[in-house]
């Protein structure tokens, strides 16, 4: 048992109100730079939709990911000999229109304009070649149109979905979307470290981040292409690949990321995880439906007397220990069983996970007709027991984070919907009856659990959502950078050995 820490982040998506305040802080801190005007290492999708970049989870287009063959696995990009065959030409690059071309807008022409019958404006231009366009594209550019037949119905997590429902999801009346905040996820089996040629992308061995080595990078960009999220970015004007850091300058000294720090709804949690690196290549060799099981097997119980033996010996301290044992994450992951990666079949093992949303409900229908007269608890008990007439299809919920494997996303619906139907009771009513029981237990949970879900989904304090171990980087700080307090204050992203075109 090789017992390892990672740092990893959870997102409980019935809580995004799809404000981008995450990305906007992201964007401030790290992006806001010549050459990564279009990068956004945060960017919030609106779902059913295609995402940014356009159509990122086309993988027969972008070979992203791994693929089983006869050995196991291997990068679905390319092999080894088609690796040297392509160094010079990667035809599975997403191209700027996949992205957007970023602009700004030239402001001095409200102050610069001539007279004339109309009121002035400040024409977009473009910011890599500074000539005026038309904007047609953008980071979220079809924000919060669900339904349309434009980006909504080319979203390919809508297979195996019926012609019918798909129309039902379009309907005006009950046009339904959810909000996907993306990040990098920090993979233990990530393909874009894989893939590198220059082996200049890296995991971190203390807390599993995944990281770029600029002075190493050659800008082969095998990286961008084999990452399947499409969360690696090549900068035009370095000429160097850039990626989400998970803000580890500021885990270091005990602060969240900055899209954490910032998010609105309060969706996002931190903590530590305890995983058995023997097991990787095992779980990553699985089916498809057992990926998200497999990969959970790989997580480990910081409460084992056998893990705790083994993760000191790994040079793993008390504090990392204390952490995991308290981490959200770990709690919603392994104990409630409420969180899943995104894209398991993928074969990444993405650290960074979900809790799915919850479906609303606002009306119920008796022989075609629409009714809004039914009372709430009603409709909660009808809609628990026949999820399948949920707003929001599980099949397309499960082909998003499960693999295809519906059991996994109704079995999260269901805890979800327990832990609502039993706090409306006690809150409204003031007594649980026998139904709401016999729903809590046919969810395999209990009412000590509903109430410990509750108070982390609702009244978390922060030192509740996020939980950092020690780094003890205060003396590698000092030898590198000097004395700490002489950059107290800095901020955004400054360099020792600014980045240069390599040879």
């Amino acid at each position: 048992m090789d017992v390892r820490a990672h740092m990893s982040m959870l997102f409980h998506l019935d809580k995004c109100i799809g404000c981008h305040t995450c990305s906007v802080a992201c964007k401030n801190l790290w992006t806001d730079r010549k050459g990564a005007e279009y990068m956004w290492w945060n960017n919030v999708e609106t779902r059913p939709g295609t995402g940014y970049p356009t159509g990122w989870e086309d993988q027969d287009h972008y070979r992203g990911g791994w693929e089983k063959n006869w050995v196991g696995i291997d990068l679905k990009l390319q092999s080894r000999p088609k690796a040297i065959a392509n160094l010079f030409y990667n035809p599975a690059l997403p191209e700027l229109d996949d992205y957007y071309e970023p602009f700004t807008f030239r402001y001095e022409d409200l102050f610069n304009a001539p007279e004339g019958k109309h009121q002035p404006t400040a024409i977009p231009i473009s910011a890599v070649t500074g000539d005026p366009i038309d904007i047609e594209a953008g980071p979220n550019w079809d924000d919060d149109l669900s339904g349309s037949p434009i980006y909504a119905s080319n979203d390919p997590n809508l297979e195996g979905v019926s012609e019918e429902v798909r129309q039902q999801m379009g309907e005006i009346e009950r046009v339904v979307f959810n909000y996907l905040p993306r990040i990098c996820n920090h993979c233990l089996n990530p393909a874009c470290v894989a893939a590198c040629p220059s082996g200049a992308i890296y995991k971190r061995g203390e807390d599993g981040v995944v990281l770029v080595n600029e002075d190493e990078c050659r800008a082969w960009r095998m990286c961008i292409s084999a990452c399947p999220y499409k969360k690696v970015y090549y900068n035009w004007s370095t000429g160097k690949s850039e990626k989400c850091i998970l803000c580890f300058p500021r885990m270091e000294i005990g602060q969240a990321p900055a899209c954490a720090h910032s998010c609105v709804g309060r969706i996002r949690y931190m903590g530590v995880l305890l995983y058995d690196a023997d097991l990787i290549k095992w779980a990553a060799e699985g089916p498809d439906e057992e990926m998200f099981d497999r990969q959970k097997e790989i997580i480990l119980d910081p409460f084992d007397p056998a893990v705790i033996k083994a993760a000191k010996e790994n040079g793993i301290d008390d504090g990392w220990i204390d952490s995991a044992q308290q981490s959200p994450v770990y709690k919603f992951v392994k104990v409630w069983n409420m969180a899943v990666p995104l894209h398991a079949e993928y074969r990444t093992l993405a650290m960074m996970f979900y809790i799915p949303p919850l479906s609303p409900v606002v009306s119920t229908i008796e022989e075609g007709l629409v009714r809004l007269d039914i009372a709430r608890e009603q409709i909660d008990f009808e809609l628990f027991n026949s999820l399948e007439k949920a707003r929001l299809p599980i099949q397309y919920l499960a082909n998003l984070f499960s693999g295809g494997n519906e059991e996994v996303i109704e079995k999260i619906l269901r805890k979800m919907l327990a832990v609502r139907i039993y706090k409306r009771r006690e809150s409204v009513e003031g007594i649980i009856d026998d139904a709401t029981l016999a729903m809590v237990e046919s969810a395999d949970t209990t009412p000590e659990e509903i109430e410990a879900i509750y108070r982390l989904s609702t009244l978390p304090t922060i030192a509740e959502r996020f939980v950092y171990p020690p780094y003890h980087r205060e003396m590698a700080a000092e030898a590198i950078y000097g004395d700490p307090l002489a950059r107290k204050g800095d901020v955004g992203l400054g360099y020792i050995m600014p980045p240069e075109r390599g040879p």
